[in-house]
C-alpha cells in the first residue's frame, strides 16, 4: 500500500504547530493543551484499559447499526430501483424524511426505546441507511437498458435479471453509499452516546469535558478521529478487492 508521505508531513507540521501554540500561550493551555500533554493523557488511558473499553463499546454499537442499515437499505434500494411503481409510491416519504437532520430523531428514539444500546443502534440505522438507499436506487435505475433487454432475450426471468445483471451493475453505486454511511454511522453513534450513553467514546469525551479534564477530552477526540480514519482506509482496501472486476473492466474500456 502506497504511503502518502507528503500528507503525513503536513499532519506532523500541524501537530507541531499545535504544540508550539500550546507552549507559547500558557494562559490558553487549559483550553488547548499541548500535543505532548494530550499524547501523555492518551498513553495513560491506553495503559489503564479505559480507552479500549470505551472504544470496544462504540465499535459494537457502530457495527450493529451499520450492518443492519446496510442489509435493509440495499434490499429496499434494489426493490425501489427496479420496480418503478414501488419507487413512485415511496418517493414522497423518502424525500420528506431524507433531508431531515438525523440527530433530530434522537429524542423520538429515546421516547420509544429509552436510554441504552437499542436507542443508539436504532438512531445509527436510521441515519446511515439513507446514503445507502439513495445510491442503491440510483445505481439500479441507471443500468444500461440494453443489459436488461439482453437478459430478457436469453430468457432470464425477473429474479435472475435482478440477481445476475441489476445487482452487479449497481454495485459501484452501492459501495459508494456504504462508504459514505460508514462515516455517518460513526457520527451518529458518538452523538447519541454524548446525549444518552453511559459508556462509549462519545460519552467519555463529554464526561471528561464536564469534569474539566481537557487533555483526556482531546485524547478521546483523537481516538475517535483515528477510528474514523482506520475505518475509511479499511473500507477503501475492501472496496478495491471486492470491486477489482469493475476497475479491471474500466481499464479495458479505456484502452
Amino acid at each position: 500500500m502506497r504511503v502518502n508521505w507528503s500528507g503525513w508531513l503536513v499532519f506532523l507540521a500541524a501537530v507541531l504547530a499545535w504544540e508550539a501554540a500550546g507552549r507559547s500561550r500558557p494562559e490558553l493551555s487549559f483550553y488547548v493543551p499541548p500535543a505532548t500533554e494530550i499524547a501523555s493523557a492518551l498513553a495513560a488511558l491506553v495503559l489503564s484499559g479505559e480507552a479500549a473499553g470505551h472504544l470496544a463499546i462504540t465499535l459494537l454499537r457502530l457495527a450493529a447499526g451499520y450492518l443492519l442499515a446496510a442489509v435493509l437499505a440495499v434490499s429496499a434500494g434494489i426493490v425501489l430501483g427496479y420496480f418503478r411503481w414501488a419507487h413512485s409510491l415511496m418517493e414522497p416519504v423518502i424525500e420528506f424524511l431524507r433531508p431531515m437532520p438525523s440527530v433530530a430523531i434522537i429524542p423520538v428514539a429515546i421516547l420509544a426505546l429509552g436510554i441504552g444500546d437499542a436507542m443508539i443502534v436504532a438512531v445509527t440505522v436510521y441515519a446511515s441507511a439513507w446514503p445507502i438507499l439513495i445510491n442503491t436506487i440510483d445505481g439500479v435505475r441507471n443500468i444500461d437498458p440494453t443489459l436488461i433487454q439482453t437478459g430478457r432475450t436469453f430468457g432470464l426471468n425477473r429474479w435472475r435479471i435482478l440477481s445476475r445483471i441489476a445487482v452487479p451493475a449497481a454495485s459501484p453505486y452501492v459501495m459508494t453509499g456504504l462508504r459514505i454511511s460508514l462515516a455517518v454511522a460513526l457520527i451518529l453513534v458518538t452523538t447519541a452516546e454524548m446525549l444518552a450513553g453511559g459508556k462509549g467514546l462519545g460519552f467519555f469525551i463529554l464526561d471528561e469535558e464536564r469534569s474539566l479534564r481537557n487533555a483526556n477530552m482531546y485524547a478521546g477526540i483523537a481516538v475517535t478521529a483515528a477510528l474514523g480514519y482506520a475505518l475509511n482506509r479499511g473500507f477503501a482496501l475492501l472496496e478495491k478487492r471486492v470491486m477489482r472486476w469493475h476497475h479491471g473492466a474500466g481499464a479495458r474500456e479505456a484502452v
